[in-house]
């Protein structure tokens, strides 16, 4: 007992310390300031918002970005907690005592799971949705807020239950190999989920249709055909009813791809700005990003799993008694499996965002050499940055370990030098 007590105090404190650390290098020690030569330019946002919009991108910005980094190891410290209180073992034997088959024992377990972890952080949910609606990023109603978040948890715990029984009937019938297969079959599980996202997943929380405007859609498809991409719809999500934030994305493989564009954004942007983001969206279809993307997922997954694998052994080998562990093989492992998977998922941010940062910019890069019209990639970018009190020049940090696109600084200046170019 006074082990266990040391070491909740001990993971509590360094959590604290961890906050406090990125509170001071958020709010305080990182330099977000735009530099000396680029002031007065397209660039600097005081060009292109007023001071009450500045001053609130920037609070706004370091908010968000503080709740990001103190999210995931929260979740870290929530997974610990459930292990060394000996709540994953209670879970397990509850789960065994009122079900025999050993899959619905495993999908009672993950339930209870899932539905604590929603309970515990949902308060810290609805503080980011207050934050966001106090700062007129969100428009959203609480019932519509509550509503989506009822929806992501059966919509996740649905997800999860299905991997996690199989992965632990892997672990049951091959302890040696069973990341290896479970990876196998992750393969074409991912691609039925990406397949189906946009038919199925997506429509539960927002209303899809064709582009209603038709004559932008004659433009957006005749850049399109230029881009020698096969379409014949864009569709339009009504998002305004949730956000007062742009957005424009591809999603989807095969038949069910498409590009899809919030109605805010149609509201915000004018036709040549429109063009220009679709021209980058386009790009994603072009150099097959998204399948790159899958194929870079999968790959992470299958080093995830064999690391998982050796960590989790050595844990429980180690801190068995700790963390009230005897056996990979038993559900009540679940947490740690969760706690590792997570950090190795945190680690490989940069390395993500960094991938996903170069194919970005090859998309704006595309965009500009479809649309030549540097002008509205500029004010798309200042709009972009400016709807959703985003900073122009982010702290190290945030790039690094958020940050999937170049900021808004780099982005412009990439338009910057591609006019350059053209003047030659």
């Amino acid at each position: 007992m006074f082990v266990r007590k040391k070491w909740f105090l001990a993971a509590f404190g360094l959590f604290l310390l961890y906050a406090f650390s990125i509170y001071i290098y958020l709010f305080h020690g990182a330099d977000t300031s735009i530099p000396d030569s680029l002031k007065g330019t397209s660039v600097d946002p005081m060009t292109f918002m007023d001071s009450k919009t500045l001053e609130n991108s920037e609070t706004y910005s370091k908010i968000r970005n503080f709740f990001f980094f103190i999210s995931t190891p929260l979740e870290w410290l929530f997974f610990g907690m459930v292990l060394v209180s000996g709540l994953s073992k209670r879970l397990d034997r509850w789960g065994r005592d009122s079900w025999k088959r050993q899959f619905m024992q495993t999908g009672a377990y993950v339930f209870w799971l899932s539905l604590l972890m929603f309970v515990v952080f949902l308060p810290l949910s609805y503080l980011r949705y207050k934050i966001s609606l106090s700062y007129g990023i969100s428009t959203q109603v609480f019932s519509s807020w509550m509503k989506d978040n009822l929806i992501e948890f059966w919509v996740d715990y649905t997800m999860t239950a299905i991997v996690v029984i199989v992965l632990y009937w892997l672990i049951h019938k091959s302890p040696k190999r069973w990341w290896l297969f479970g990876w196998l079959l992750s393969i074409p599980f991912t691609i039925f989920v990406m397949f189906i996202q946009p038919v199925v997943i997506d429509p539960l929380y927002n209303e899809f249709y064709p582009l209603q405007d038709k004559e932008l859609e004659e433009k957006i498809l005749a850049l399109a055909a230029k881009a020698e991409i096969p379409t014949d719809h864009v569709y339009e999500v009504n998002m305004s009813e949730k956000t007062n934030s742009l957005n424009a994305y591809v999603t989807g493989v095969g038949a069910n791809s498409r590009i899809v564009l919030w109605d805010t954004t149609l509201s915000s942007l004018d036709d040549d700005e429109i063009l220009f983001i679709m021209a980058h969206e386009m790009n994603h279809y072009v150099e097959k990003h998204i399948y790159l993307g899958i194929a870079g997922y999968l790959l992470l997954t299958l080093v995830g799993l064999w690391l998982t694998d050796k960590w989790m052994k050595r844990v429980i080998r180690k801190r068995g008694e700790l963390y009230q562990l005897e056996s990979m093989q038993k559900i009540s492992s679940l947490p740690l499996f969760l706690l590792i998977t997570s950090i190795l998922l945190f680690a490989a941010n940069p390395i993500t965002n960094y991938v996903s940062r170069v194919q970005e910019t090859r998309a704006d890069q595309y965009a500009l050499k479809m649309t030549d019209n540097p002008e509205a990639a500029v004010t798309s970018f200042q709009k972009l940055s400016e709807s959703g009190l985003s900073q122009m020049n982010p702290p190290f940090l945030v790039k690094l370990f958020r940050n999937s696109h170049p900021s808004m600084l780099e982005r412009i200046q990439l338009v910057k030098e591609y006019e350059k170019m053209q003047d030659k």
